[in-house]
């Protein structure tokens, strides 16, 4: 049997992110997975009617672009093309009034009048500076290189998203502030829940917020062809539940939540190490439904058939409230809805002259309700007639979404609670949360720092410490 320096388990873009990282410098490695595919979170397949192609989890990307690690690899030599809307976001209210993300900074402040001037006094700094702050934004939490930046980013991004909608004078600017923060999936009233919000508009207004054409699964097709040029090794439909019947091996590499590390056999950690785990906290779950369409999606405003991502949940006191009530465990009749539209600017993604429908809503972590009705009258609410386009749907709710993906705990597809007790120390508190308790074994999951999204952010800085134990290399982006 074959002797590897390193074994990825876990194909998400983050175990991707490991192997790759590691590919680089000669290691030879081997990466594993469970499943009958590799893509963990960025999967796309035919779930409803054929010809349509949906994504099962991920599917807008605003950091596909924003992130330097994924900005670092040469995907496009390897087939990944990104397609834009005219819009990044929109967010209609019962008003009808239709918050917008522009793909400019000077657009959107524009589109936001009254508002306009404290949006950019919000955003513009991160804007600026994201090349500079964003490998410390999305690592984990260390001394920063541009400490005057950083902290002026934090001192309004640890902030609850409640106290920054004060500062907006219009119910416009307030709900496209609570849709980009909902974001975050967990109540708007919580510390640092700011952070997110801030994130996704500096990026949308940087980089936009990109689709990749013929599916989320292209990112993963192209990071896998790219990781098997350098070399590395792929398996399938394998799950492993016990590290000794690994071939041989220097360090592991684990794209696992801390539920399943305590699962896996043979790894040896300590009983302190194992404690800490097991007080990891998980998020709310989500419930998807993914749409066979036989036409655009009828929005009142027609503007919000040209945004990437629609936002449905009416005001920002509507949308907070709600997110309050299913982190106390409640269903509520109109949940925040995420809806996505990939199809309008992609059509590969199904017959010509059909279309897909994307959308989930956030539910009680480990609920097995059935949201379809709540979900498809909310985005009947702002677009009438849009039941009437259902040809097929296809739905998970969150112990559906766990069985489909693990890592996706109580349908929890962030990893893990995202607060500020989590945010950056995950799964433990450490300043290099990406070790385990065994020396040769390391977490490269979004259980670790920056958590969840398809920035592959983990699995690297997860691959840098490893690279720095075990072989004295030292990586940089």
């Amino acid at each position: 049997m074959k002797n590897y320096d390193a074994i990825i388990l876990g194909s998400g873009p983050n175990g991707l992110a490991a192997a790759i990282s590691l590919q680089q410098q000669g290691l030879a490695t081997l990466l594993i997975e469970g499943g009958d595919s590799l893509g963990g979170g960025a999967r796309t397949k035919a779930l409803t009617l054929p010809g349509y192609k949906h994504d099962v989890c991920s599917a807008i990307h605003p950091m596909a672009m924003a992130s330097p690690f994924m900005r670092s690899l040469p995907l496009a030599d390897y087939g990944l093309r990104f397609v834009h809307a005219p819009y990044p976001a929109a967010h209609p209210l019962d008003s009808h009034e239709t918050a917008l993300l522009y793909p400019t900074l000077d657009e959107t402040v524009d589109a936001l009048g009254l508002d306009g001037r404290y949006y950019k006094n919000l955003i513009q700094p991160l804007f600026n500076a994201w090349e500079t702050l964003a490998p410390d934004l999305l690592g984990p939490l260390r001394f920063p290189k541009v400490p005057f930046d950083m902290a002026a980013f934090g001192l309004k991004a640890l902030q609850p998203a409640t106290w920054i909608a004060k500062s907006f004078a219009t119910e416009k600017a307030k709900a496209l502030w609570a849709g980009m923060t909902a974001h975050g999936i967990q109540p708007l009233s919580n510390w640092a829940t700011s952070a997110i919000g801030m994130v996704l508009m500096a990026v949308g207004n940087r980089y936009g917020w990109p689709i990749p054409v013929g599916g989320s699964q292209a990112i993963v097709d192209a990071m896998v062809a790219y990781y098997k040029k350098l070399g590395g090794e792929v398996i399938l439909n394998n799950w492993v539940d016990d590290i000794r019947l690994l071939p041989q091996h220097r360090i592991l590499m684990l794209d696992l939540t801390p539920y399943q590390l305590l699962k896996l056999k043979g790894l040896n950690l300590t009983e302190k190490y194992s404690t800490q785990l097991k007080q990891y906290r998980q998020g709310m779950g989500v419930f998807k439904i993914d749409w066979a369409l036989s036409d655009l999606t009828p929005f009142k405003d027609h503007r919000c058939q040209q945004a990437a991502t629609v936002h449905i949940g009416n005001t920002f006191a509507e949308i907070a409230r709600h997110e309050k009530l299913t982190q106390e465990g409640k269903i509520v009749d109109k949940p925040f809805v995420l809806f996505a539209q990939q199809s309008n600017f992609d059509n590969s993604r199904a017959p010509v002259g059909k279309h897909t429908g994307w959308a989930y809503c956030h539910v009680p972590n480990g609920a097995t309700n059935d949201m379809t009705a709540q979900i498809e009258n909310q985005i009947e609410r702002f677009a009438p007639g849009f039941k009437d386009t259902i040809l097929a749907r296809s739905t998970f709710n969150a112990m559906q979404m766990e069985a489909y993906n693990p890592n996706y705990r109580g349908g929890d597809i962030n990893g893990g609670l995202m607060d500020i007790k989590q945010l950056f120390t995950r799964p433990v508190p450490s300043l290099t949360p990406y070790r385990t308790s065994n020396s040769r074994v390391y977490l490269c999951s979004s259980s670790t720092p920056p958590g969840g999204g398809v920035h592959g952010m983990c699995g690297f800085h997860a691959a840098k410490v490893a690279l720095k134990d075990h072989y004295g290399i030292t990586i940089n982006l």
